[in-house]
């Protein structure tokens, strides 16, 4: 199956129009998807944060050394994908070098550009990441069958991939 079918990401037809679910004369925030989304977020990031400060990580640590594990990165790519700006992104790779977790090069083709790589500590020190972050999500997921578990990952696709396009188009 190619990799952006509709089968396989969800996506909703770009001719399509906005959906009309959400009315303000009825609007109840307790019915918000956002609203909703974000509170499994806060949920799903205090239990990580739990789990993996036992290990001496925090969610500001995990996450980009998470990312770090599918290959180097660039500073200005780390930021734009942890939805920081890139002094935060320069600040928390600090900590993260000072821990010993990733270490920063400067490109030979353009010095502007900043690499990020993680260390063999920074892999030891996610290495059971893995295991907490599936045993959170299968916690939070109890009670779903494996086709709703299925469709909740296409049906939020398709939510980040029109969310996407708003921005695109912007």
């Amino acid at each position: 199956m190619p990799e952006h079918s509709p089968e396989r990401t969800g996506l909703a037809d770009a001719t399509c129009a906005p959906a009309a679910f959400y009315r303000p004369s009825a609007y109840a925030l307790e019915d918000s998807v956002g609203y909703l989304m974000k509170q499994i977020m806060v949920s799903f990031v205090a239990q990580a944060d739990r789990q993996l400060g036992a290990h001496g990580l925090t969610h500001a640590q995990w996450t980009p050394l998470m990312r770090l594990r599918l290959g180097d990165s660039t500073v200005a790519d780390m930021a734009r994908w942890l939805h920081i700006d890139a002094g935060a992104t320069t600040r928390l790779i600090d900590r993260l070098e000072k821990k010993g977790l990733c270490r920063r090069s400067r490109s030979t083709n353009d010095r502007r550009v900043v690499h990020v790589a993680i260390t063999p500590e920074g892999l030891a020190a996610t290495a059971h990441a893995p295991a907490v972050l599936s045993d959170i999500l299968n916690a939070h997921l109890a009670g779903f069958s494996e086709a709703e578990w299925k469709q909740l990952i296409v049906l939020l696709r398709r939510m980040r991939d029109n969310g996407d396009a708003m921005r695109v188009s912007a």
